[in-house]
């Protein structure tokens, strides 16, 4: 028997940047598909210890599979995936199998949080529990962990040299991969520890030929061999059987004498910290929240994204402070705050090699994030005065001009950025060294921002409302255009004075909705989003370029080139979705039946969205054709962040929402 759809994933995050993941059909699809990947420098240098597990149930005359694998050319074995009767995500990821005669079994999968391990137990249910107890013919079950010792992002071969060597333990069983290499800013490759409630026996194998069909279609390398060090034997008729791993060590709690109980009481006490969380949402979101050295930060999406300035201050509206996580955005803006130079905000810290500054937005989206924690609950004295002078100090760097041609031009008190061979804005997709859209000038979405912050700071400091002033007037007055109905994508293009890039893209949204402040209002911030709606609005968010546009593609898929081809070229984003419900609730008015119109809908057919994909979570991107098919990252930060602020606070307490600006901006006087 089998009900669920074949594409569906589930995620259990560490809050370290490790994670387990995998699909509810059970074979894995992806070279990151785990059972315990693990951040060995939070929250990252992250390692594939443990890939996956054969799991089988033996009786005197029969065996019923309980897991599958696919292998090369594409064949299934064995095919538990058959026997799936039903699945449900929480509180955790739990599957029962149907295997006859009355005979079912339920596997539960968790991670405790801040533990970097999983999990599992299996119980016999139903009329098998019944007719199975104590003293009845044994039914045995069977675990074999596979093993692979690498970088998330590579895969194992049986010819690179690694081997298994059990590690000395009276409790547990460890397990030392010799001849692995640590992942890219480790230095060692963690031991893996395991207990359980049954017997191991040591004889390690390789299993050759794991085919990933998520990585052909990608056009990655697809095909694995991992070494399985031996199995788990358990007598089911007992009782539960559980099975615990970990990197580097055990949880306390489980190196005690009785595993089965204390299986229990983890699992009682994971259940009740869950279930106090406010939703499925806020379930959801604190999978994002992960240690970074003594703080905390937010990782960009699961399963290959870390921490990403950019990423990081979109979703921590919605991700922490919507959710009311005030603490971890307290620690993830301190953090960042200490890493500002020249005004700019790291873009990401990579695995190894020196940080990364090349993002003209990431301090910007900063400065918003942070003015917004500020304007929350009270603020201790010395956190806010430091936030304030990081703002100052973004927008001084910005103004007097910083790294990749990005400054404030003393004409108009709009801001520049880029130089050749350099993507500086959200879109940047590079293929073969060469800019899939290249937007050096003065990109429509950066000027919000650069308004935004140049008001905040003018909040902070007088000196700043005479350029936030001109910055506003000159926005109004250079990005519309008359012809279309709706503002130019980048004026100034390549920096050469009044040449203009004026495609039909997303990135004006951002002038309307989206930000505190809107740079443009009345008739016209009508008329933009009306053509936004009308062009470029999917139930999945906005298309980045609109289909009757040059360069248009419908269909994100193929490999990496063809992708980020179309990355920024058609491909909805489902994040964009928050700031054009806020700009079309702004031009529509904010009545209580309008955000009732509005969630209708706008929010509930993407709220459809989180029981197709990554379960409970919100993708990445989807085709910009329909049936606009979910694509990339299956959990994505700033789609559930963006789904958040929408619905906790955009589209909730109706009686604080401001009535729609409608004023004309005076001119600035001349400096």
């Amino acid at each position: 028997m089998n009900a669920m759809p074949e594409d569906r994933e589930w995620l259990e995050a560490d809050g370290l940047g490790g994670f387990a993941m995998g699909s509810t059909q059970l074979v894995r699809r992806r070279r990151y598909h785990a059972l315990l990947c693990t951040a060995t420098t939070p929250p990252t240098g992250r390692m594939v210890l443990v890939a996956g597990q054969d799991v089988e149930l033996r009786a005197e005359t029969q065996t019923w599979p309980l897991s599958a694998q696919m292998y090369t050319p594409g064949v299934v074995h064995p095919r538990g995936d058959r026997l799936v009767a039903s699945f449900r995500a929480g509180p955790w990821p739990t599957w029962e199998f149907a295997l006859g005669n009355g005979r079912r079994v339920r596997h539960e999968l968790f991670v405790p949080r801040g533990h970097a391990a999983v999990v599992q137990r299996w119980t016999l249910v139903g009329d098998a529990a019944t007719r199975n107890g104590p003293g009845a013919p044994g039914l045995e079950l069977v675990v074999r962990p596979f093993l692979a010792g690498r970088d998330y992002h590579a895969l194992r071969s049986e010819h690179d040299g690694m081997h298994v060597e059990l590690v000395p333990a009276t409790e547990t069983v460890g397990w030392r991969l010799s001849g692995a290499a640590p992942a890219a800013g480790a230095d060692t490759v963690p031991d893996v520890f395991a207990r359980g409630n049954g017997a191991y026996r040591h004889h390690p194998t390789w299993y050759r030929n794991f085919l990933h069909r998520e990585e052909t279609a990608r056009g990655y390398s697809d095909r694995e061999d991992l070494l399985a060090p031996g199995t788990f034997h358990f007598d089911l008729t007992r009782g539960p059987a559980v099975l615990a791993m970990a990197a580097s060590d055990l949880p306390p709690l489980l190196r005690a004498d009785a595993v089965g109980e204390a299986v229990a009481t983890m699992a009682e006490r994971e259940r009740a910290r869950r279930h106090a969380l406010a939703s499925p949402l806020h379930r959801a979101a604190e999978a994002y929240v992960v240690a970074r050295g003594n703080g905390r930060t937010l990782v960009a999406g699961y399963p290959w994204f870390t921490d990403w300035g950019r990423d990081t201050f979109v979703s921590l509206r919605g991700i922490c402070l919507a959710t009311g996580d005030r603490a971890a955005a307290r620690e993830i803006l301190l953090e960042w705050a200490r890493h500002v130079s020249s005004g700019m905000i790291p873009n990401r810290f990579p695995d190894q090699g020196e940080v990364e500054y090349h993002t003209a937005d990431a301090a910007l989206w900063f400065v918003v994030a942070a003015n917004a924690y500020l304007g929350g609950e009270a603020v201790a004295a010395a956190d806010a005065e430091q936030l304030r002078r990081t703002i100052l100090a973004i927008v001084e760097g910005y103004a007097a001009g910083t790294r990749h041609g990005i400054g404030m031009d003393p004409v108009d008190g709009l801001l520049r950025a880029g130089e050749p061979g350099r993507q500086l804005t959200w879109m940047d997709a590079i293929v073969d060294g060469r800019v899939v859209t290249p937007r050096s000038g003065k990109p429509v979405e950066l000027q919000a921002l650069w308004g935004n912050a140049l008001a905040i700071a003018a909040g902070l400091d007088a000196r700043w409302q005479t350029p936030a002033q001109r910055a506003r007037w000159s926005f109004a007055e250079r990005f519309w255009s008359p012809g279309t109905g709706h503002l130019h994508d980048v004026v100034d293009v390549d920096h050469v004075p009044g040449a203009l890039d004026s495609r039909l893209r997303c990135n004006q949204i951002l002038a309307i909705g989206g930000l505190p402040l809107p740079m443009l209002v009345g008739d016209r911030a009508r008329a933009v989003v009306e053509c936004v709606e009308r062009e470029l609005y999917t139930p999945m968010g906005l298309r980045t370029l609109a289909r009757g546009e040059p360069g248009y593609v419908g269909s994100y898929a193929g490999d990496p080139a063809a992708r980020d081809l179309a990355y920024h070229n058609g491909t909805v984003w489902p994040w964009l979705l928050g700031p054009f419900v806020e700009a079309w609730l702004r031009v529509h008015g904010t009545s209580p039946l309008r955000k009732a119109e509005a969630h209708r809908r706008f929010v509930q057919p993407l709220l459809r969205h989180l029981d197709v994909a990554g379960i409970g979570h919100v993708s990445e991107i989807a085709d910009g054709t329909t049936p606009h098919t979910p694509r990339g990252c299956p959990f994505q930060a700033w789609s559930l962040g963006e789904l958040l602020r929408l619905e906790l606070q955009v589209l909730a307490d109706r009686s604080r929402e401001p009535t729609p600006p409608t004023e004309r901006l005076p001119r600035p006087a001349a400096n």
